[in-house]
C-alpha cells in the first residue's frame, strides 16, 4: 500500500541521518541539516505561539480552499529562507513565494488574493514591504511579522518580531502535520495576474520532490546517507523551480549552494562557486543565464571537473545556448526539465555534445497528452497537437479560484487532469515535442505560430543576443508576428535580415513581419520572459521588408 508523507516527516528522517552534513552553503555561511532543522522548528514554535497553522481538515475543504493560515517570505537567497520555509511546514503553516521584484502595489494585491496572515522578510525590504501593508489599509489582515537584520540601514516595522531573536530563544513543535497540508505555488504572471496552486504536500513530494509511492523512512534514510554530492541552483528562491531543486536536492543528501541574488547574475562570480564548492550538479534558467555563463567560460578557464550535469528549465534555452555549453563543457550533461507550478516536474532529455533538439522530452509515466477538445487521451501513434497533462498526483486547484481550478483541472476520460497549457505533440520515435504556451501563440492568417520556435531560429543568428516573439493586431492578418530583439551592436542586423533568416529555417508564415531592436530584453530575475513588456515594445516595431 502506497504510504504519503508530509514535508517536514521527510526532512525530519534525513536530517536524523546525517545532521552533520553541511545542508547549506551561502557565501561564508555554511549550515548543516541538524542545525537548519533546529532553527527551522525555533521558528516553527514562535508561529505557533502566534495562533497560526491549521484550522480546518482537508475534507471540509472545496479543492479550491485553504484551511491552514499562509505566511509570505520576502526575502534574497539565503539560509534563512530555506529555513523559514521548513518552519511553516513544521508549523502548519503555508509559506508563500513572493517576488521581491513586485512594486508594493503589486504585493498588496498578492496579500490580498493569499489572505496572509504573516510575512517573514529582510529588514532591507521593509519599506516595500511597509508601503504594501499601507496600500491594503494598514495591516490589511498581516498580524505578524518577522524581521531578519540583513545588515540594511532601513528602520524596522514596527512590532516585528527579530528572526535571530527567535532562533536564540529556541523552542519545539511536536510534529502534528498531515500529507494534507497544502503547498502553495505563487505563479509568476508572465502572461497575466499570478494564481495561487494548491498542492497536497503528499501529492508534490511525488510530483517535484523526488518521492514514490512506494518511498519508506528505510528509503529516505540510504538515500541521504549516500548523499548526492553539490548541487548550485543559481536562481531565486522566490521562484518554485529553485525551492523544488533545493528541496529535491536536500531530500536526496545533497549539500546545496545558494546563489546571493541580492546582486545583479553575475557569470564570473557563478562559475567560481561552482569551481570552489565542485559543484557536481548545477541548474540555470534559459538563455538569460546560458549566455552570460558561455561567453565567460570563452574568456576565463575554470576548474568545473566536478560539474557533472548542467540542468537548464523555466523557460526554453535555445539550441546554440545548448550546443555552445556542450562544446565548452564536453563531460557534463546538458539536462532539459520541463515542469510548471500546475504539474510539477514531468519531463527531461539529456544532450551530450552537439546537434540539441529543443523542446524533446521523454515524459514521466504519469504524463499525458490530451486531445485539443480535451475529451480524450491521445495515443503515442496520434500526431495531433494536444495539451500537455499530468495524471495521478496533480494539485488541488486555484485558491479561491473555482473557475480557473475547474478549467485546469478536468476530468479526462474519468481521470482528473492537470493541464499547464502548453500545447505538445508525439514524435514517431514516442519522445514530445513541447510547442509552446498556447497563451502564447500568435495566430496570423489563420496559422498558428509558437513564440518559443520563432525566438529560437533568431536565436541562431550570430548577431541576436537575446530575442522575445509576441503578436501585435493587424489589420490584414488579425495578428502580425513581432519579433523584439537584442543585438550584438547596433549594425548587426536588419528586420529585413532577419525575416529573411527566420524564412530559410520555419515556415514563411512564422517569420517576423516586424522588429523592434533594444538594448537589453527585459526579463524576470528567474530568466523567465517577460511578454507583458514585450506587447507594449511590438507597438514600436518596424515593419520588416520583402512580405
Amino acid at each position: 500500500m502506497a504510504r504519503e508523507w508530509s514535508l517536514t516527516r521527510v526532512f525530519d528522517v534525513v536530517g536524523r541521518a546525517i545532521p552533520d552534513r553541511e545542508m547549506i552553503v551561502w557565501g561564508d555561511v555554511r549550515r548543516t541539516y541538524g542545525d537548519a532543522l533546529m532553527r527551522a522548528d525555533a521558528l516553527a514554535a514562535h508561529l505557533r505561539s502566534q495562533a497560526l497553522g491549521a484550522h480546518r481538515s482537508r475534507a471540509e475543504l472545496a479543492p479550491w480552499e485553504c484551511g491552514q493560515d499562509r505566511v509570505a517570505v520576502l526575502m534574497h537567497n539565503r539560509p534563512e529562507h530555506v529555513e523559514t520555509i521548513l518552519a511553516c511546514w513544521r508549523a502548519r503553516v503555508v509559506p508563500c513565494n513572493v517576488n521581491y521584484q513586485y512594486t508594493a502595489a503589486e504585493i498588496a494585491e498578492l496579500f490580498r488574493m493569499l489572505g496572509t496572515r504573516g510575512v517573514v522578510y529582510e529588514r532591507g525590504l521593509a519599506p516595500l514591504l511597509r508601503e504594501a501593508l499601507d496600500a491594503l489599509g494598514g495591516s490589511g489582515g498581516v498580524d505578524v511579522l518577522v524581521e531578519l537584520d540583513d545588515g540594511s540601514d532601513a528602520p524596522s516595522l514596527p512590532g516585528a518580531a527579530d528572526f535571530d531573536t527567535i532562533i536564540g530563544t529556541g523552542g519545539h513543535v511536536d510534529d502534528d502535520t498531515s500529507p494534507d497540508d497544502v503547498y502553495i505555488a505563487c505563479t509568476g504572471g508572465t502572461t497575466g495576474r499570478p494564481k495561487a496552486v494548491l498542492w497536497r504536500q503528499g501529492d508534490l513530494f511525488v510530483a517535484a520532490i523526488g518521492g514514490t509511492d512506494d518511498t519508506d523512512e528505510a528509503t529516505l534514510r540510504t538515500r541521504a546517507e549516500a548523499g548526492a554530492g553539490v548541487w548550485f541552483p543559481t536562481s531565486p528562491l522566490m521562484h518554485v523551480a529553485a525551492q523544488w531543486t533545493v528541496f529535491l536536492a536536500a531530500g536526496m543528501g545533497a549539500t546545496v549552494v545558494l546563489h546571493d541574488d541580492r546582486t545583479r547574475f553575475h557569470a564570473p562570480t557563478i562559475l567560481a562557486t561552482a569551481a570552489r564548492e565542485r559543484a557536481n550538479m548545477m541548474t540555470i534558467i534559459g538563455d538569460a543565464y546560458a549566455r552570460p555563463l558561455i561567453e565567460e567560460l570563452r574568456r576565463t578557464p575554470y576548474d568545473l571537473s566536478a560539474l557533472a550535469v548542467l540542468g537548464t528549465g523555466g523557460t526554453p534555452t535555445s539550441a546554440g545556448a545548448k550546443d555552445a555549453l556542450a562544446e565548452l563543457l564536453p563531460n557534463v550533461t546538458i539536462r532539459d526539465g520541463y515542469g510548471a507550478s500546475e504539474i510539477g516536474v514531468l519531463g527531461s532529455g539529456d544532450q551530450r555534445g552537439r546537434v540539441a533538439q529543443v523542446q524533446h522530452f521523454e515524459l514521466a509515466p504519469s504524463a499525458r497528452i490530451v486531445a485539443a477538445d480535451r475529451s480524450r487521451f491521445l495515443e503515442p501513434h496520434e500526431t495531433e497537437v494536444g495539451w500537455v497533462a499530468r495524471t495521478g498526483h496533480v494539485p488541488l486547484g486555484y485558491l479561491d479560484d473555482e473557475a480557473a481550478t475547474q478549467a485546469t483541472f478536468p476530468v479526462v476520460d474519468g481521470v482528473r487532469v492537470a493541464l499547464a497549457g502548453d500545447r505538445a505533440q508525439y514524435t514517431p520515435d514516442g519522445q514530445v515535442v513541447l510547442l509552446g504556451r498556447d497563451s502564447l501563440v500568435v495566430n496570423t492568417g489563420g496559422e498558428k505560430v509558437f513564440v518559443e520556435e520563432v525566438e529560437d531560429a533568431l536565436k541562431r543568428h550570430d548577431a541576436v543576443v537575446d530575442a522575445l516573439v509576441t503578436g501585435r493586431p493587424d489589420e490584414r492578418f488579425g495578428q502580425a508576428v513581432v519579433a523584439v530583439v537584442q543585438l550584438a551592436n547596433p549594425d548587426a542586423a536588419t528586420p529585413a535580415e532577419l525575416r529573411a533568416w527566420c524564412g530559410e529555417h520555419l515556415a514563411r508564415y512564422k517569420a517576423p513581419r516586424a522588429v523592434v531592436f533594444v538594448d537589453e530584453v527585459r526579463r524576470h530575475p528567474s530568466g523567465k520572459a517577460d511578454y507583458r513588456w514585450a506587447k507594449e515594445r511590438a507597438a514600436e516595431a518596424v515593419d520588416a521588408v520583402g512580405n
